[in-house]
């Protein structure tokens, strides 16, 4: 892919017109009859049209172009599938954690009301910085992604396509709430659908596509099973989890009409996630078998903009900001909504949501973003590190919510054991080292399938440890037990 597909005035003028009609939209059929309610679960009635639109537009952001298609190009098919299915099997779990949550819960709005009733105060304040800061990491993400296409693309400002996207999103979100996002997304999802269709049919005409094209030398042929699972659960994990303890995801688990309507949209999402995840990983498999050359994170693009075909690149772009704007939407809403049920808790204030502090806060964070989306760090190195923090607690979360009573203690001892061990082998951004492997210790006394695979073992002991951790500490409680039976009769 050339670096200038596009020329600058035309694609500010796709960014402003994509980013005011979706403002427009929301501000004519979001804005109705606004109370607390419907700001935050949405008057908990939408059908099942509305909550696939937007669990589909919600969970399909602009990381789908960039994420996928570059872990495939050193992962392999192991990537796009745990990618995809990372992505999509969230809304399976949700059929059972959302149903049994709304049970236990019927006037919940979000996940972290439960951990705050079932964790001690600091925990929970902890758990609810990390669902914030991981909202706040992919928010960062999603605006450095998009502004990368367009500089890539036409040489557009990376702050000028940062600060339209970001604070036309901010106007409705602040002044909508999830009623006025829904609305936003289900136009997103319809236009999505349609945009990836094209771009299917395209690509599928333009390539001379066989067996040898998709299997001829990707890279599991010349490594083991064993690296395709590796990358399959690494990244299975890393986006499943997250999603789990997405506060976006929880809204809508609210804003359904009613259980039946929860399961039924969440079956849909499933399927049009999982295949429009693997579809767009699949590009990075087959342009490296295909010789094109890419760079970073803009594998999906150097594929599909392989000549400059103007109507190609203007659909790319609408694609590709429609799946920015339905994400950031869903992201600022979930911390405008975060902080309005914890403000008693966390801010003592009980109104946060008709005060401006809200207002502050969250323009705020949005500065922050478009500050960082300005260094242009990598895209999919943000997402690991928000995806990280949330393995870390999910065994916790969910252990203490559904399964089994663990003390505050002991959560806070689990989570702690997850971020240390996790934490150590978590690579720097150039994959090649991390704080054990290379800094703390040299490289040369691990082994290769240790140092090769930095990022499986961060996200395999960020999940495991704490369940071994757990294992351990009750059989020390067994053991004092027998041990003070024998010494006390």
């Amino acid at each position: 892919m050339e670096q200038i597909s596009i020329n600058q005035d035309v694609a500010v003028i796709i960014i402003f017109f994509v980013s005011v009609f979706f403002l427009l939209i929301t501000v004519i059929f979001g804005f109705k009859k606004k109370t607390k309610e419907s700001y935050l679960v949405s008057s908990r009635n939408e059908n099942i049209f509305r909550l696939t639109a937007t669990f589909t537009a919600s969970a399909l952001g602009a990381w789908i172009l960039f994420g996928p298609p570059t872990a495939s190009t050193f992962g392999g098919y192991g990537s796009i599938f745990g990618y995809a299915s990372g992505a999509a099997s969230p809304m399976l779990f949700l059929i059972f954690f959302g149903k049994k949550i709304r049970s236990i819960f019927p006037k919940g709005i979000s996940l972290s009301q439960l951990i705050q009733k079932k964790f001690s105060n600091s925990i929970s304040k902890f758990i609810l910085f990390i669902m914030i800061f991981y909202l706040f990491i992919f928010l960062c993400a999603e605006i450095t992604a998009i502004s990368k296409l367009f500089y890539k693309i036409s040489n557009t400002p990376v702050w000028l396509t940062a600060i339209i996207i970001l604070f036309s999103t901010l106007f409705y979100v602040l002044l909508g709430g999830l009623k006025a996002t829904i609305r936003s997304d289900t136009i997103q999802f319809i236009v999505i659908i349609l945009l990836f269709f094209i771009l299917l049919i395209f690509f599928l005409t333009s390539y001379e596509l066989n067996l040898d094209t998709f299997f001829g030398s990707t890279q599991e042929n010349k490594t083991s099973l064993l690296s395709f699972f590796q990358y399959g659960f690494l990244f299975f994990i890393a986006v499943s989890a997250t999603n789990l303890l997405h506060q976006g995801n929880w809204q809508r688990v609210y804003a359904a009409k009613d259980k039946t309507v929860l399961t039924n949209s969440l079956l849909i999402s499933f399927f049009i996630i999982f295949l429009i995840v693997f579809a767009t990983g699949l590009t990075g498999i087959l342009a490296k078998n295909l010789n094109i050359k890419f760079s970073e994170d803009l594998v999906f693009f150097s594929i599909i903009l392989f000549e400059n075909n103007f109507l190609i690149t203007t659909i790319v772009l609408i694609f590709a900001l429609c799946l920015t704007i339905s994400t950031v939407d869903t992201l600022l809403n979930s911390i405008s909504s975060l902080l309005i049920v914890h403000s008693k808790d966390v801010f003592k204030h009980p109104k946060i949501y008709t005060n401006t502090i809200l207002f502050v806060i969250i323009i705020s964070l949005s500065l922050i973003a478009f500050i960082i989306a300005l260094k242009q760090l990598s895209v999919l190195y943000l997402f690991l590190i928000a995806d990280y923090l949330c393995c870390a607690c999910i065994y916790v979360v969910f252990k203490k919510i559904f399964f089994k009573n663990i003390t505050n203690q002991r959560s806070l001892i689990l989570i702690i054991t997850a971020l240390i061990f996790g934490g150590i082998f978590f690579p720097a951004m150039n994959f090649e080292n991390s704080l054990l492997v290379g800094f703390f210790v040299n490289e040369v006394y691990f082994p290769d399938v240790i140092k090769n695979q930095l990022l499986f073992w961060s996200f395999f002991l960020a999940f495991a440890a704490p369940f071994v951790m757990d294992k351990i500490l009750n059989s020390f409680e067994k053991f004092k037990k027998i041990s003070s039976h024998f010494l006390h009769p």
